[in-house]
């Protein structure tokens, strides 16, 4: 039945689906027809069964050679505990494996339900916005221009409709649209002229039509193809952590396997202690897979998982990943004024007709209660307010003080309810029967509107357009030639009242004789008013934009509004000073590319552009080796966004196709959350190098441990399972605790960190060798006094005590030494020592554990580890916090 509605005409599909056009369905019959439907998306990609999850965590070649060693080690001496934990070990760095990698798979769902399309629906008399995936048969949805298509449609009436189906039919053109026509049964999709397919994209027009199919049940799945373009792959910074851990794997397998040649030799030359083969075999493969930092990527994953969700309160959405590493980068913000750096209200403070200015009172979208003006208004005033009602596409419910629709739009039906006209009673005696809808080259909109046996077509737009294609003037009832005089004093007011920082439109009207005479020319026009507008700036924007500054960001405005408007806002938000330069979209199409290259090094307020003129100046700014976050809303700015090193698009203002070529969404469309966005992304690219950092100092400084002992012909260390036990407790506790750290005091006064600098830096790996050279020394001192000063527990031979006490000590030294590893600068306090409670309870469940291990026998025997009298467990405490303190101390000659 589906396929048929395009050859029903209008009413027989209404019926078909049991919708009525002016009402919609009711909110019990949607419900109902949701239940009945199911949700109107595709069926997603399979979930990997949690069987072949843990069969993916058993097929990383490391755990393969700890399997060969569990394997080997079951015929060997008193192999089977040795077999046993070490199973165990790998059992339960599977469960964490599996359970980071769910907590990853759930972040970037819910990220995927947050950022998926929206639709406006007809439920009860009135239009709700909803989410598309909530759209069931039988809605009446309406349809403007930038909205992706919700589901399977049945237009029921549209104006110069466009629609892209390139993604369904392949064709390129955009089709033009026709609701009052049935096609054959026969016509393939691009050409049911009567339908709008689910996915595609209104490129132009308007219109309404009634859904007929959803879900599975339509011709294409482009919804699901948005949502799934939240990025599953890996990004760049976790592609150089799997290239960092593989190299250094590798680099460490080397190491280990000279660990067991020296052990070998040794052996056959006869120097030092004798060595179990099979036990140096044994720790030399244990030593491979506790030294090799695989975990990295795995805490990586988590921390830029949970840093987005952090974002999310902060009223951002994350799209792609990589966003989030590219925001610690950002040098330029390129934001639009409207909205974002202004309240998103849009409210009319002034009207006025050729001769005088009027002030109209509130702020915001309460009609009730304010006045346009006190004293008389001119007719002017009243047939403005009745053009900009009619040539609107917005919807205002003065009950709940709220519109639907373009906030500019939106104000002046809001301006029209204070003069005591509504949209809803002029629609039925103007009865609009064509348009041409708004572009950003001829920056005006015209409908055509019934009254009596005329039509009239009334316009609005920017002054400068309007005026020069008008030629008469209405005053107060009557209708006199535009002198060149007139055309002056209107250029001249226009100027004076943007310069006040107010978004100034002009109204005018062309009346026709009949509808044969229409000409679709918007010229010969008679001149009515101008009418201005404003957004309050937002109170906390000033203060974020000094922020940028401190924090090396330079701030960019670039809107299409007025020159002088643009400037005065840019000046009370400290964005420039008052002599610095507006560049326009007039004198920016006079410049070469490298002209402007030059120029936006100190340009800073860009007025009067169009879409063509964002994408030059974002490419002239990138090639300043700049990284640009660029804000946009509209269909046109889907360019500029997609140019971006990262695109911004607004969440409620922000079109379908705008919301789809963006790397993130603003949910509150306001600037500061684009500032709170970049801190939250250096915060995580921080605590990703400091976790990388840490990790690696821990797992070499266990390797120079069983270096050390085997070159000095020492007994080893430490044994396999200990080993594994280890880089378990670090891995699993207090580096993913180390990864929830909270921003060090003055992020936001560093300059932005270079794309291409590696992850382990100069400062980085200092601090890593600084670490690992005093946790070796620590624990291998430990172990020297087990072997040589201690006296052994009765039964016991001096060389389990010496492993005793080295694990003890390097045990405690990794758990403790993650506080300094807080900052690479900060000392102490300075980097808040205790103010992160995860890695706190971290900590305190580490060392509990150490404890069970050491001190209860039954524990203790499993680990080859005996219980510490209270003189060596304080030579051991002296030991861990002289290397803690030592790698506190080395920070200072890193802070100089």
């Amino acid at each position: 039945m589906d396929t048929l509605f395009h050859t029903m005409q209008v009413q027989q599909a209404l019926t078909a689906l049991n919708s009525d056009l002016n009402n919609g369905l009711t909110a019990d019959e949607a419900e109902e027809r949701l239940r009945q439907n199911g949700k109107n998306q595709l069926k997603g990609k399979k979930k990997r069964s949690i069987f072949l999850r843990i069969l993916d965590q058993f097929k990383d070649f490391l755990a393969l050679i700890l399997i060969a060693a569990a394997i080997v080690s079951l015929f060997v001496g008193d192999g089977l505990k040795d077999a046993i934990i070490i199973i165990a070990i790998l059992i339960i760095n599977m469960i964490i494996g599996i359970s980071q990698e769910r907590k990853a798979d759930n972040a970037l769902e819910e990220l995927r339900d947050m950022s998926g399309p929206k639709a406006k629906v007809k439920r009860d008399g009135e239009i709700h916005k909803i989410d598309a995936c909530e759209v069931v048969p039988g809605d009446i949805v309406i349809l403007e221009t930038g909205d992706y298509v919700p589901a399977d449609i049945r237009l029921i009436s549209c104006v110069n409709m466009r629609i892209d189906e390139s993604s369904l039919t392949g064709e390129s053109e955009a089709v033009k649209k026709n609701a009052n026509t049935a096609v054959p049964e026969d016509a393939v999709q691009g050409d049911r002229i009567n339908t709008a397919f689910s996915g595609t994209i209104i490129t132009y027009g308007r219109g309404e039509g009634v859904v007929y199919a959803t879900g599975m049940n339509t011709e294409m799945g482009k919804i699901a193809k948005l949502l799934e373009d939240t990025d599953s792959g890996k990004t760049p910074m976790q592609e150089k952590l799997n290239s960092l851990a593989k190299s250094l794997g590798i680099l460490c397998i080397i190491t280990c396997a000279f660990v067991f040649i020296v052990g070998l030799v040794y052996n056959l030359l006869g120097y030092g202690d004798h060595r179990d083969l099979i036990e140096m075999l044994m720790v030399s493969v244990s030593l491979a897979v506790a030294a090799v930092p695989e975990g990295i990527a795995i805490v990586a994953t988590v921390i830029l998982a949970v840093g987005v969700q952090k974002m999310v309160r902060s009223h951002v959405i994350v799209k792609r990943l990589r966003a989030v590493e590219t925001l610690g980068s950002t040098t330029v913000i390129c934001s639009d004024k409207t909205g974002t750096l202004t309240q998103n209200k849009m409210t009319v403070v002034k009207v006025c007709d050729p001769e005088t200015i009027y002030d109209v009172t509130g702020v915001g979208y309460k009609a009730k209660g304010h006045v346009v003006a006190e004293g008389m208004i001119s007719r002017n005033i009243t047939l403005m307010s009745e053009i900009g009602i009619l040539c609107n596409d917005a919807v205002y419910n003065e009950k709940e003080s709220s519109i639907i629709g373009d906030p500019t739009e939106g104000a002046m039906l809001v301006f029209g309810a204070k003069m005591g006209q509504y949209k809803e009673d002029m629609a039925e005696t103007h009865k609009r029967i064509h348009e041409i809808p708004f572009d950003s080259d001829r920056k005006m909109m015209s409908t055509y509107n019934v009254l009596g046996n005329s039509v009239i077509m009334n316009t609005k737009g920017a002054p400068d357009s309007i005026i020069s294609r008008s030629s008469s003037l209405f005053i107060d009832g009557e209708i006199v030639p535009m002198s060149d005089s007139a055309k002056s004093h209107l250029m001249q007011l226009n100027e004076q009242l943007a310069g006040q920082a107010l978004r100034v439109l002009a109204f005018a009207y062309k009346r026709y004789e009949s509808v044969k005479k229409i000409d679709n020319v918007e010229d010969d026009l008679v001149f009515v008013g101008m009418m201005c507008l404003m957004h309050p700036p937002r109170e906390e924007v000033k203060a974020s934009v000094e922020e940028c500054r401190t924090a090396g960001i330079n701030v960019k405005m670039i809107t299409g509004d007025h020159k002088t408007s643009a400037a005065a806002i840019a000046r009370i938000l400290g964005i420039i000073d008052n002599d610095e330069e507006v560049l326009d979209g007039i004198a920016l199409n006079s410049l070469s590319n490298e002209e402007l290259i030059e120029k936006v090094k100190t340009v800073n307020v860009f007025a009067r552009v169009s879409p063509e003129h964002k994408v030059r100046i974002v490419t002239a700014i990138k090639a300043n080796n700049n990284i640009v976050a660029m804000t946009g809303d509209g269909v046109n700015d889907a360019p500029s966004l997609k140019n971006a090193d990262i695109g911004i698009a607004m969440g409620i203002t922000g079109t379908d196709v705008t919301k789809e070529a963006a790397d993130m969404i603003l949910t509150d469309d306001n600037f500061v959350s684009i500032v709170s966005a970049v801190e939250q992304g250096r915060i995580i690219f921080g605590n990703i190098r400091k976790v990388t950092g840490y990790l690696l100092g821990c797992n070499i400084g266990e390797i120079m441990i069983v270096l050390l002992a085997v070159i000095l012909g020492l007994p080893v260390p430490l044994i396999a399972t200990q080993l594994l036990f280890i880089n378990l407790l670090t891995d699993a506790l207090p580096a993913f605790a180390l990864g929830m750290e909270s921003k060090e005091p003055g992020i936001m006064n560093r300059k932005p960190r270079n794309p291409k600098d590696a992850i382990v830096n100069r400062r980085t790996m200092s601090s890593v060798i600084v670490r690992s050279v005093l946790i070796c020394i620590a624990s291998f001192a430990a172990f020297l006094y087990g072997y040589f000063g201690a006296v052994a527990p009765e039964g016991f031979d001096r060389h389990l005590l010496a492993m005793s006490m080295c694990f003890f000590t390097l045990v405690a030294c990794e758990l403790l030494i993650v506080y300094p590893s807080k900052s690479d600068t900060f000392l102490g306090a300075g980097s808040g020592l205790f103010g992160n409670k995860f890695l706190n309870i971290a900590t305190l469940i580490g060392f509990v554990i150490l404890c069970a291990v050491m001190f209860v026998p039954v524990i203790g025997n499993l680990f080859s580890v005996v219980p510490l009298n209270i003189t060596e467990v304080v030579i051991c405490l002296i030991l861990v916090l002289t290397a803690v303190a030592g790698f506190e101390i080395s920070k200072l000659s890193s802070r100089r």
